[in-house]
């Protein structure tokens, strides 16, 4: 007796079922301690939400752990907020740490304003501690290599400071708001202008704090996504004597210019020399044809002649007088 096979439509059916519960029992696999650790925690995530966070491509434990971390604390964050700032590309743990540092501080942050600043690309969980813990800010900055802020008194003298430049967040500047740069170059520049317009460095070694009044009172976290909490100058030394210098300079310059102008004049007095040399050649080569002219006319008597080759030769011998002996 032949034995009946089982109906291929149901095979396949059959085929097609454990598949398909295979392929769900490893997705459960997959998010079950997610799902649990998030139940447990009363952070209220669903397994189809866990689910459309892989089809999404949704890093699903950063979510699930800050929305626990954010229950936790006390703060009430939906699932759809934290999924929604991971697509936009922002850091969700960081924004929960920040959001949780404010809420113990008692600073206003709300969801929004957090993922707008981290999406502008600062770290708003830094900011929030620097708000509620000021930071000093070295001015000028180290790392740029420079170690101190050079400026020249009225007098001439360099003094060489270093200031220390204590900071808080401004939260609501914090979108937009220049940065420690800003801040460093302003104190820099009120730094040198105060110096600059002391009439002598000795009024501000007597009075550095001068320097720290004068730069805070113009304002100049103004427009930065900082407040300016103290400007305290950390070291003043007396530079090199400026003055002197660009009066050493200025002398040094003047000294050559009026060897320049003596030169020149040296330089014309020799040429008006030579000038003259030529033209007294040019008049004693007429001297003789002015002596045979008056010889044809009658105006020269022999003696007359021999007269003033006397004269000649006794002027000769006078000028050879006076001139001075050589030394050897």
């Amino acid at each position: 007796m032949q034995q009946e096979g089982m109906d291929p439509v149901i095979v396949g059916i059959l085929i097609v079922v454990g598949l398909a519960a295979l392929v769900f029992v490893l997705i459960l696999l997959k998010f079950a301690r997610l799902w649990l650790q998030a139940y447990f925690s009363r952070a209220d995530i669903k397994l189809s939400e866990l689910i459309g966070m892989w089809l999404r491509k949704v890093d699903a434990k950063a979510i699930v752990l800050s929305k626990i971390t954010a229950i936790q604390a006390g703060l009430e964050l939906t699932t759809k907020d934290l999924e929604s700032h991971y697509l936009a590309g922002g850091r969700v743990p960081n924004v929960v740490r920040a959001l949780i540092a404010a809420n113990r501080a008692n600073i206003d942050l709300t969801l929004k304003v957090a993922t707008a600043i981290d999406l502008a690309g600062r770290d708003i969980l830094d900011a929030i501690q620097t708000s509620v813990n000021p930071k000093v800010i070295d001015c000028p900055d180290p790392k740029k290599g420079k170690e101190t802020i050079d400026a020249v008194a009225q007098d001439g003298i360099q003094l060489r400071a270093k200031a220390r430049v204590t900071v808080r967040t401004n939260i609501q500047r914090l979108v937009g708001g220049a940065t420690e740069e800003t801040i460093i170059a302003r104190v820099g520049e009120g730094i040198v202008t105060t110096i600059g317009s002391a009439i002598t460095y000795k009024s501000v070694l007597e009075n550095p704090d001068k320097i720290s009044k004068a730069v805070l009172s113009k304002g100049l976290d103004a427009g930065t996504a900082f407040e300016i909490l103290s400007i305290d100058i950390a070291d003043v030394d007396v530079g090199e004597n400026v003055g002197a210098q660009l009066q050493a300079a200025q002398a040094e310059a003047d000294m050559r210019r009026a060897k320049a102008e003596a030169e020149k004049r040296r330089a014309m007095a020799v040429a008006r020399e030579q000038e003259m040399r030529a033209l007294v050649v040019e008049n004693e080569s007429k001297v003789p044809l002015a002596i045979a002219e008056a010889f044809q006319k009658g105006n020269l008597g022999i003696m007359d002649y021999y007269r003033l080759k006397n004269i000649g030769a006794d002027t000769q011998m006078r000028e050879s007088i006076a001139k001075p002996k050589k030394t050897e």
